[in-house]
């Protein structure tokens, strides 16, 4: 063996201890609530990685989407596959900017929370994703302290994703988990469309 290569050994040999020792210092395991947002593109598509990850694991899951329309989406198609082994409900009326009646996106947004509760409450369901109820949350479709609370109040073994811009501040200090999506460059901007199997 070469100098270099006991010198690496011997270099990733403590690295490995360190992490080997704060590894087996995490010992609590509880329900998560997890929160994507920011202005980056990705945060849903995050949301629906971590589901696959569940649903491999033999978890039922829960989805709501607010906002969002009836999009025929890839994984829509996709989750067909897993049968009852996904409770999924598109129930937003597509964004602000199209239906153009906040009355109505109130109903949809209250709607869907309603969804949304009862899927938290369903003890089979391991996973739910709220995908864009930051934007409901956003334009105060929804009261934050009620939402705030209810996830405060969640039976402990639950995991809760949710997704969309401007993430309000007193959900961040809520959540276990934050990302925040960063836009550093987006094809949009060079006159890309949203494409089939990418965006949607």
């Amino acid at each position: 063996m070469s100098d270099d290569e006991a010198r690496h050994r011997e270099k990733m040999g403590k690295r490995k201890a360190v992490q080997d020792a704060e590894v087996a210092e995490k010992t609590i395991e509880k329900g998560l609530l997890i929160v994507h947002t920011g202005p980056g593109k990705g945060k849903s598509t995050a949301a629906w990685g971590l589901m696959l990850r569940a649903l491999g694991r033999g978890w039922r899951v829960g989805v709501v989407q607010f906002i969002k329309g009836a999009w025929d989406t890839g994984e829509k198609h996709a989750i067909k596959a897993f049968g009852d082994q996904i409770d999924w409900h598109t129930l937003g009326e597509g964004f602000t900017w199209e239906t153009q009646d906040k009355a109505r996106d109130i109903a949809a947004a209250e709607h869907a929370w309603a969804e949304a509760q009862r899927l938290m409450a369903d003890t089979s369901i391991r996973l739910v994703i709220l995908d864009e109820l930051n934007i409901a949350l956003r334009y105060d479709y929804l009261d934050l302290g009620t939402v705030v609370a209810a996830f405060r109040a969640r039976r402990p073994d639950l995991h809760v994703v949710v997704t969309g811009r401007n993430a309000k501040p007193a959900l961040i200090e809520a959540a276990d988990l934050v990302t925040e999506m960063g836009s550093v460059k987006h094809h949009f901007s060079a006159g890309v469309k949203a494409q089939e199997g990418i965006e949607f």
